[in-house]
């Protein structure tokens, strides 16, 4: 893998930099509905681009309930790469015009190994084939860095567990919380606390509540697993959703305010610039 590690100089680090949407079409990246997905191509080395997994199974073995693998697509992948640009010097992807390039593959697709980091969400159904398991632990040990986001409870929890397992032993490789005084929570933005981002429309639905399986999903966890080198090469959020933190965050300025701009960018902003430097 050709991965790149550019020196990131950080410009704006506060969370008064991400300033609000003026309305749903002013300063809204994304765009409503399911979309065509991107034209497949190699994009230049020096920029990031957002890489999300398509994935075919939905009935693992947690039997949860929930979406697949384009939730949030593609107003997420967008809006993010958007604050991402504005608010460090990493360069993302554009096309002539100036709109962000995205992209999404599927783990069997040579093209996984072009871009650094990957994103996948809703893996409480998620079955690993023999074929996708190895080609992700080659994908992680090469360097690769791979975001899990946006599963609740402990019925997708367990799936989990037993899906990475196919990937990563877990007496080779243990998933372990992240310590609170690793990078990814000081790298750009200070971060003391895992946070609980609820879907919109968990939260708008039941007066304000963060956490959508009620009593089963109450703690957000942020879980890791790191090479033979110490490197952190997979990052594991549960019980919180920070894909939808940026989908919607001109949705509702309230929401916006309490849960995009001062906890699901700044993490995911450290995530990744943690993973294009290491």
């Amino acid at each position: 893998m050709n991965k790149w590690l550019p020196v990131i100089l950080i410009t704006m680090i506060i969370d008064i930099c991400i300033a609000p949407p003026q309305s749903a079409h002013a300063q809204y990246w994304g765009r409503r509905g399911r979309l065509p997905l991107p034209e497949r191509e190699i994009f230049p080395s020096n920029c990031f681009t957002f890489c999300r997994v398509q994935y075919d199974s939905y009935q693992g073995r947690g039997r949860d309930w929930g979406g697949g693998w384009a939730t949030d697509y593609d107003d997420s992948d967008l809006n993010f790469s958007q604050r991402l640009s504005e608010l460090t010097s990493i360069q993302v992807n554009r096309d002539v015009q100036g709109n962000i390039k995205h992209a999404v593959v599927r783990l069997t697709d040579d093209a996984l190994f072009h871009y650094p980091f990957i994103y996948m969400l809703e893996v409480g159904r998620l079955v690993f084939s023999a074929e996708e398991a190895e080609r992700l632990r080659n994908y992680l040990e090469r360097g690769g860095f791979l975001l899990v986001d946006d599963f609740w409870g402990s019925r997708a929890w367990e799936n989990w567990v037993y899906e990475i397992a196919k990937v990563f032993p877990p007496e080779e490789f243990p998933m372990i919380d992240i310590p609170p005084e690793h990078e990814i929570f000081h790298i750009v933005f200070e971060i003391d606390e895992v946070p609980q981002i609820p879907g919109i429309g968990h939260w708008y639905q039941y007066g304000g509540s963060t956490s959508e399986r009620f009593e089963d999903s109450e703690i957000p966890s942020c879980k890791g697993i790191f090479d033979k080198n110490g490197r952190l090469m997979v990052v594991v959020l549960h019980n919180t959703d920070l894909g939808d933190g940026w989908e919607e965050e001109a949705v509702n300025p309230v929401y916006f305010d309490q849960f995009s701009k001062r906890k699901a960018y700044p993490l995911g902003i450290n995530i990744v610039v943690y993973a294009m430097t290491h």
